[in-house]
């Protein structure tokens, strides 16, 4: 059965660009009769904030949408996750890099071949990793690309659906991304693979500001062995000013607007939808 979702961070309240992308997943799951999954993506504990999860359900069914329950709440899922984490480093996929946020942007400056756009590491020799475990430094889990591409061949026959068309997904465009760090826990890529295989999720609509981190996404599905959804990424609503959307722009809110008396049909028909 086809199924979508929306999954929004409860680290601000929604505006019209969330409104957009929702009504879409909603739309076209009610035109195939299809299950519409509502997500709560909260791991970012630093961010999240329990009055702007409360919103999310108040803007959404303002907007009428309707949702399955119990609507899931990553905080609550932590485990799923580093299950997963626990697979890919028994795997040898993964690797502990105790390189501070500096120290990794000085790496990618200072490259033998100029500076790179994404970051490239690898583990550290065993006795340096236990010395620097046993003094308690941080360390964010890291995909390792080099043994990625060596678990499957390379990448060459790693593809994923956008729409009707066939891509061919580059991870490596995004580097050794971080999977899991002390301060956020898991990171979103893991967390969103694990959870759209556990709900099932057949096609991911979603703006198009997350169309290269599918190619990652795709990746981590192919290595834990987890189904791959079509994908769809729309444009991003624009404001006036021809800026996108963010929640920091508070006269969009769904919840300013309702105050200034928009009503829901209002923003619907404003948005393209009956």
């Amino acid at each position: 059965m086809f199924a979508t979702r929306f999954a929004p961070s409860p680290t601000g309240f929604l505006h019209k660009g969330h409104a957009f992308s929702a009504l879409t997943a909603f739309a076209a799951a009610r035109a195939t009769g299809g299950r519409f999954v509502l997500r709560i993506e909260d791991i970012d504990a630093t961010r999240c904030r329990p009055e702007f999860e409360a919103a999310i359900y108040e803007d959404l069914g303002w907007l009428g949408l309707e949702w399955e329950e119990p609507v899931r709440r990553q905080s609550e899922h932590l485990d799923d996750y580093h299950a997963a984490l626990g697979r890919l480093e028994a795997d040898g996929l993964v690797y502990r890099c105790f390189r501070t946020r500096k120290e990794v942007a000085e790496a990618m400056a200072s490259a033998p071949h100029g500076p790179m756009e994404v970051f490239r590491g690898g583990p550290l020799g065993r006795a340096e990793e236990m010395r620097r475990l046993a003094a308690g430094e941080p360390f964010a889990w890291r995909l390792s690309l080099d043994a990625a591409a060596r678990r499957l061949g390379g990448f060459a026959g790693l593809t994923f659906m956008e729409g009707e068309a066939r891509i061919t997904a580059q991870p490596e465009l995004g580097g050794d991304v971080v999977l899991a760090r002390k301060d956020v826990g898991v990171a979103y890529h893991l967390a969103v693979v694990v959870d759209d295989a556990l709900q099932e999720i057949t096609h991911v609509i979603r703006g198009c500001d997350l169309f290269e981190a599918t190619h990652v996404q795709r990746l981590l599905q192919a290595l834990l062995g987890l189904p791959t959804p079509i994908y769809r990424h729309h444009d991003l609503l624009l404001g006036p000013d021809g800026k996108r959307f963010a929640k920091r722009d508070r006269s969009e809110t769904l919840r300013s607007l309702r105050e200034g008396g928009m009503s829901a049909g209002d923003l619907r028909r404003e948005l393209g939808f009956d």
